[in-house]
């Protein structure tokens, strides 16, 4: 049986935040069509918490995990019956701060995952530092990890994630600056190194840059964005295909995962006080 998931990326304009989420249902009806067998719906970084990036706007409107407001979204995933990534949600943190906080739902609406941005886009984002990675599971289909936005400029991020297990990542967006050209090289590049998928779904315009893309495990654009329009695109994750990279090889010759023999010796990173084992050095061995 193929291990395949349908996911729409909704490169779409951000909302103002609003705690009645009427709108954002309607949003949903128009992504899922009874015959488009999507599976998960995925939206931008902060799709429904606006355009203001002051720190008391955003303490104003910070919503716990929780909070009707989540429980809510938990609803709308159930109502669909999907996974659903709504893009992430401010929350509040200590002493007053927010957390940019990503949240993932299974079709039966329980919030089963949660990421909290480690890098926010400083000194532009008052957001306090997250501080733990995230995955979770798609039952029967494969391992998927959380980052945001310029987490995907730190190449740990990804390489962690994908040592805990993660086969598909996925990125959440709202880049409304030119470097966006250069986040798409990343992203290929991301999963080159790590032979992973990487959906990364950015917001439309005004606000935005759009170009929204899917890679997969061998570094190949498999669909995309080409522009910062209002555009739904679905996409077909293959997660049998991440094993098959890992075996044959990028471009069929370079399989990082299987680099070491076993008994190489321990390689010491100082710079992160930290090591790679050549014993451990497997994706999903430290879940």
């Amino acid at each position: 049986m193929s291990k395949q998931l349908s996911v729409a990326l909704a490169q779409v304009t951000q909302r103002e935040f609003t705690d009645d989420l009427t709108g954002y249902a309607q949003e949903m009806e128009k992504i899922l069509s009874p015959s488009s067998g999507i599976q998960m719906v995925v939206h931008p970084e902060l799709h429904l918490f606006g355009s203001d990036m002051s720190a008391s706007a955003l303490q104003e409107i910070a919503r716990s995990l929780d909070s009707k407001f989540v429980e809510e979204l938990g609803a709308i995933a159930k109502r669909f019956g999907i996974w659903l990534i709504p893009g992430s949600i401010v929350e509040p943190a200590p002493n007053n701060n927010v957390y940019n906080t990503a949240l993932v739902f299974n079709p039966a609406g329980e919030l089963v995952s949660f990421y909290r941005k480690i890098f926010p886009w400083r000194p532009s984002e008052p957001f306090t530092m997250g501080n733990e990675f995230s995955i979770f599971e798609i039952p029967g289909l494969g391992c998927v990890g959380l980052n945001i936005c310029y987490d995907i400029w730190f190449p740990e991020v990804t390489r962690q994630l994908t040592w805990m297990g993660a086969e598909l990542i996925v990125n959440l967006v709202r880049t409304t600056t030119p470097d966006r050209k250069q986040e798409l090289v990343l992203v290929q590049a991301s999963s080159i190194v790590n032979q992973v998928y990487i959906l990364s779904v950015n917001a439309a315009a005004p606000k935005a840059m759009g170009r929204s893309l899917v890679v997969d495990p061998d570094g190949d654009v498999v669909d995309q964005i080409l522009d910062d329009s209002n555009t739904v695109i679905q996409s077909i994750i293959d997660f049998d295909r991440v094993a098959q990279i890992r075996q044959n090889g990028t471009a069929g010759v370079n399989r990082m995962w299987d680099q070491f023999l076993p008994n190489d010796p321990v390689i010491n990173f100082p710079i992160y006080a930290g090591r790679i084992n050549p014993r451990t050095w497997r994706p999903g061995m430290n879940k």
